[in-house]
């Protein structure tokens, strides 16, 4: 996939450095995946990753300590990043499809 906006994950690494491994596995499987479909992305991260609608989906990463929003376009094997952020933080959100 092309994932687009490494900078989010960048910025929030910076932020929280003790999330620099987990962020950096979870962008290293993205970009080299090949995914068609959802279902291929929940058979390589099981159940950590949930469709929410509106092509966007939610990642737990980190044992569920970060999220990832991402909106998926798997016919141009695309991948923008949306949300990168804590458990936290992702809670607060209105309306994450908004995002």
């Amino acid at each position: 996939m092309v994932v687009l906006s490494y900078a989010k994950i960048k910025t929030f690494i910076h932020k929280h450095p003790e999330s620099k491994d987990v962020m950096n596995n979870w962008y290293r499987l993205a970009d080299k995946a090949d995914w068609s479909n959802f279902h291929e992305i929940k058979r390589m991260f099981s159940n950590s990753v949930d469709a929410i609608g509106k092509d966007r989906f939610v990642f737990n990463v980190g044992g569920g300590n970060y999220r990832i929003i991402a909106v998926i376009f798997f016919d141009v094997r695309t991948l923008y990043l949306r949300f990168v952020g804590t458990h936290a933080e992702y809670d607060k959100l209105k309306n994450v499809t908004i995002i």
